[in-house]
């Protein structure tokens, strides 16, 4: 009984948040309550203890800086007429929804070396041109949310040495088994089960083309659905009393429109990206030289990638190039980007004589400002995280789906555990640490042979995503609200329908794996079309149900919002006229 009490704290707050509205709110009751639980008395000071804890974390306190220099750096294009000058280069460009949309689309897809920094450029980047052509922020953060984690999990990313450690941990859990009899020399490479594990991790891969499907096809169902013909009919990207985590228009000053210039914004965009991903290898390969040191191997890396051939050579360049990105710094990384960008910004608006150096300094710390909502949010959630981890929620998940289904079912039942573990922490690497061990073992169990560890591993990450993307205290659904300037609500409650499609078709990928032999080459295409097909399905469903046009931007309309014109003209999306 006690264990399942671990569950209360993050189910009452997840559900209070969904109820109310309010996540700040209902992330604090549910720390409480976690605080009641583990002391048995009024537990306020274990869940201040909790919240303190989370800021006191070294990683978290580097992301909270991250985030604080991130909204300066917003405030500080805003302020300049960046977003001005994007707006205006847009409104000639990107004449179309579907045009903004898959600009949004690729563009997360090509930064794919961290999920934090996914969001953050990605969200402030498309933001304002997605406006302009009258994409409700809902939308755009569901954009923004389904590209950043699952592109990260897939590929070379600040993900892949974490992912790779945990494989490691549930091989080295067998090998210390004394149910099995497990050799260290007996388990596979960790970097070759990831590598075999990705067309398993069938969530996000699905998850990313999902994306590409609804904007293409401009259909919309759930509460997406009103949501696009709020901002297309009426030119409110967001609801009437949303409460987004950031505002610019409402929480700045006016933005110098003197002299708008792209490169206001593009010059600092530019300078986050280079710094960071500099500063990610740089801190890799100092990681990478005091191993080789160590290991008693040669520093240099041109002898460490030499092989008898070109073919070998390559192969031996993409292993090194993973162990470095993948054992650098991208937290401290993050943090000298987005220094680099608000100095750039400053040093823009000074040379160019927009603003001074006093009015540089004043938006800087508007921008910390506009950042306190989201900063508050992500501090609670990660108090709730630990909250259930204290309280051992997800080994006690973890432990009741043990031993339960055949091989089979098993992908799906990790598929399972995995998003509620995800669900309930709000975190995808604190699931995928609780679960993959588990998981390894379970299949090893099962089968006696580790045929079943690549498909294993990859239901566990597509699980720990989708439960990601269906919970309002995770961090990545926070942060991409934040940049995108959402309702965090809002997004999860539109983001649900389309998350639990992905998860669906998933689910017959999984089986038709488990039952029929079918290898990931034939049930991936096979899941898209069905993908387009439920799109199509669904859409056309509630329309017929409730008289609504699935597709939005058919709907001809005049807009006028905050007494200016929104975007596209009058009339259906000239796409959707032809």
């Amino acid at each position: 009984m006690a264990e399942a009490l671990s569950l209360v704290p993050p189910l009452l707050a997840i559900l209070l948040a969904i109820v109310t509205r309010r996540p700040i709110l209902s992330l604090f009751i549910g720390i409480w309550s976690g605080g009641v639980i583990a002391t048995g008395s009024i537990g306020l000071g274990r869940a201040f203890g909790w919240i303190a804890g989370s800021m006191a974390d070294m990683f978290h306190a580097q992301i909270l800086i991250f985030t604080l220099l991130l909204g300066s750096g917003v405030a500080l294009i805003w302020r300049l007429g960046g977003a001005t000058a994007v707006r205006n280069w847009a409104t000639a460009r990107l004449k179309t929804q579907r045009k903004a949309g898959l600009a949004a689309w690729i563009l997360g897809m090509l930064l794919f070396f961290d999920d934090y920094a996914n969001t953050a450029i990605v969200g402030s980047t498309m933001r304002e041109i997605s406006d302009q052509m009258r994409i409700s922020r809902e939308k755009l953060s569901y954009i923004v949310d389904s590209t950043s984690a699952p592109v990260a999990t897939l590929g070379l990313s600040s993900w892949v040495a974490f992912q790779l450690s945990m494989i490691e941990d549930g091989y080295a859990s067998l090998v210390d088994s004394e149910e099995v009899n497990v050799a260290a020399a007996e388990t596979p490479d960790a970097f070759d089960t990831f590598a075999a594990s990705i067309p398993f991790n069938t969530y996000s891969l699905l998850a990313i083309v999902m994306v590409g499907i609804i904007i293409i096809s401009r259909r919309d169902y759930g509460e997406m659905l009103g949501a696009e013909h709020r901002a297309w009919q009426t030119g409110k990207v967001n609801r009437d009393n949303a409460q987004p985590l950031q505002e610019a228009e409402d929480d700045l000053r006016a933005p110098i429109e003197k002299r708008p210039m792209l490169r206001t914004f593009f010059a600092p965009i530019g300078v986050l990206i280079a710094v960071a991903l500099s500063g990610a290898f740089w801190t890799g390969y100092q990681t990478w030289l005091t191993d080789q040191a160590d290991a008693g191997e040669t520093t240099s890396l041109v002898t460490a990638v030499a092989g008898d051939d070109l073919f070998a050579t390559s192969s031996n360049a993409v292993g090194e190039f993973i162990d470095i990105l993948g054992n650098g710094d991208f937290a401290a990384a993050l943090i000298w980007g987005s220094f680099a960008m608000v100095a750039t910004a400053i040093a823009i608006g000074i040379v160019y004589d927009l603003f001074d150096i006093d009015d540089g300094i004043e938006t800087v710390l508007e921008g910390f400002h506009l950042m306190l909502t989201a900063v508050t949010v992500l501090v609670l959630a990660w108090a709730i995280s630990a909250v259930a981890e204290d309280l051992g929620t997800g080994d006690y998940v973890a432990t009741v789906a043990e031993g339960v289904v055949s091989p089979e079912l098993l992908p799906i039942a990790v598929l399972f555990v995995s998003a509620f573990v995800s669900f309930t922490m709000g975190s995808s690497w604190a699931t995928m640490g609780i679960v993959t061990p588990t998981a390894i073992t379970v299949a090893y169990n099962l089968t006696g042979n580790f045929e079943l560890m690549p498909i294993v591993v990859g239901a566990v990450f597509s699980g720990a995503i989708f439960g990601d993307h269906t919970s309002p205290i995770s961090d990545t659904s926070v942060l991409s609200s934040t940049f995108t300037g959402a309702d965090l609500i809002d997004h999860i409650r539109t983001q649900l329908y389309y998350a639990s499609t992905v998860a669906l078709v998933v689910v017959v990928c999984y089986l038709l794996y488990g039952y029929l032999s079918v290898p990931p080459v034939v049930f991936l295409p096979l899941g898209v079309i069905l993908l387009v097909g439920l799109v199509y399905a669904f859409s056309e469903l509630q329309g017929l149900l409730t008289g609504v046009d699935p597709k939005p931007s058919t709907v001809s309309t005049d807009v006028s919002r905050d007494g200016r014109t929104v975007g596209a003209p009058s009339g259906p999306d000239p796409e959707d006229a032809e």
